[in-house]
């Protein structure tokens, strides 16, 4: 079984959320991308800045300031109305999309000193290799984000709170913490990366205290005394000594099956005998919505509040309650009971229509093999990125008319030409 303390946390930071929210919706009507952009509301009797875009920021620009006293400094600058509701509905709905297609326990981050939400964190153990390994991943979600238009940092680490700071301090879009390496990535970070009020943060600024490395060595007994105790929980989140239990999104009504233990469970083969009884549960609530899975997540809910999420995935949308047992036992090996398993709770995080395939076309004709399982149990061994086959493209250049498409991928018709047309250009 995996070992204690390897959980792995993914904290995307969205430092500019509101305003390319704001310009996602309103598309062609929205201001000019080089032009800065402000959003206002209420703060008291106040009119101030909530948030700016880059260009505004660049241009010196800082949430806080008096509406008047920015139209005043930056006479091109457009002003609009905040919209937080919207802004955090589409926050959860991210979340929800995260969590659909990529990791099992996903959670809107409003865990900064400001108390607004600026991103989302993802427990990411056992979903990584689905996705070709941590680097990967963040690569992958820090770039299709910036394709949808949204500047995003991304950052990986043991805990919820290094993970957080790392990605909104740390240097690097994306930032990769190998396991047991927090103690060195948080050494030189800002003590503000610790989500700590503004006043604990300035007067340890007063008293020559600016790094959380420096921190983490002083005694505990006089900072607590003279900062309360929150000081000392920040610090043990960050560094692993003390639990962060994240309230992951989950979508609207998912098909799921549930059992509770009256005695906490540990055990490998009791693990193995309740997935066993729950997966044709799960699979008679699909079948009656006429869906099937291609994404399973298996969660253990720990007496120590530690939630730990198994994800296996499907090439196609199965109902196959043996074939999805399967695949769950080869995952057993890397859960961590903890101190005991008190719920085990499987959940369609992900499902599609199934659609009825005919094998055959003729009485003559032989029968297709079927090898979605195969892939299937590859990929969730070695990620589904590294199954792959090659598909015909027009171009009229060889080397650009081949591209890599999903192992089964429906064939879309295209081939390669028998006698392809030579090179345009000079004759040698």
């Amino acid at each position: 079984m995996r070992k204690e303390g390897s959980a792995r946390l993914v904290s995307l930071y969205l430092p500019l959320w509101p305003t390319e929210r704001l310009r996602r919706k309103l598309g062609d009507s929205a201001p000019p991308p080089d032009a800065p952009l402000a959003l206002a509301g209420r703060e008291g009797n106040r009119r101030v800045v909530l948030s700016a875009d880059l260009p505004a920021r660049k241009a010196g620009l800082k949430p806080g300031t008096p509406v008047a006293k920015a139209r005043a400094l930056f006479p091109d600058l457009t002003v609009m109305d905040a919209d937080p509701d919207g802004d955090s509905e589409g926050l959860e709905s991210l979340a929800v999309w995260f969590q659909q297609r990529v990791a099992p326990i996903v959670a809107v981050d409003s865990s900064s000193s400001s108390g607004q939400a600026d991103g989302l964190v993802l427990e990411t153990t056992g979903a990584d290799h689905l996705h070709g390994g941590e680097a990967a991943m963040l690569d992958a979600t820090v770039r299709r984000l910036a394709e949808s238009g949204f500047t995003a940092k991304a950052a990986i680490a043991d805990t919820w709170g290094a993970a957080h700071a790392l990605a909104r301090y740390g240097r690097g879009r994306v930032i990769v913490v190998p396991e047991g390496g927090i103690a060195d990535a948080l050494a030189d970070l800002p003590i503000e990366a610790l989500r700590l009020p503004s006043s604990i943060t300035e007067e340890l600024w007063t008293l020559g205290i600016s790094r959380i490395g420096k921190l983490e060595t002083m005694p505990r007994g006089p900072l607590t005394l003279r900062f309360g105790p929150e000081l000392e929980r920040r610090l043990d989140q960050a560094y692993g000594r003390m639990a962060e239990p994240i309230q992951a999104a989950r979508p609207v009504n998912p098909v799921s099956a549930m059992h509770n233990f009256a005695e906490p469970i540990a055990a490998a083969e009791t693990i193995a005998r309740y997935i066993g009884k729950l997966v044709p549960v799960l699979c008679e609530g699909l079948e009656a919505r006429g869906d099937g899975v291609r994404q399973l997540d298996l969660l253990l809910h720990r007496l120590d509040s530690a939630v730990q999420a198994i994800r296996v995935a499907t090439a196609r949308p199965v109902l196959d309650a043996k074939h999805l047992t399967r695949l769950l036992y080869k995952k057993i090996e890397t859960i961590d009971p903890g101190f005991g398993i008190e719920r085990i709770e499987l959940v369609a995080a992900l499902a599609e229509p199934m659609e009825a395939r005919q094998r055959v076309s003729a009485l003559i004709a032989e029968e297709e093999a079927d090898i979605s399982g195969l892939i299937d149990t590859l990929a969730n061994r070695v990620g589904s990125d590294a199954l792959y086959r090659f598909a015909a493209v027009e171009s009229d250049l060889p080397e650009r008319s081949v591209r890599r498409v999903p192992a089964l991928a429906p064939d879309d018709g295209n081939s390669w030409p028998v006698h392809p047309l030579p090179r345009q250009g000079r004759a040698p």
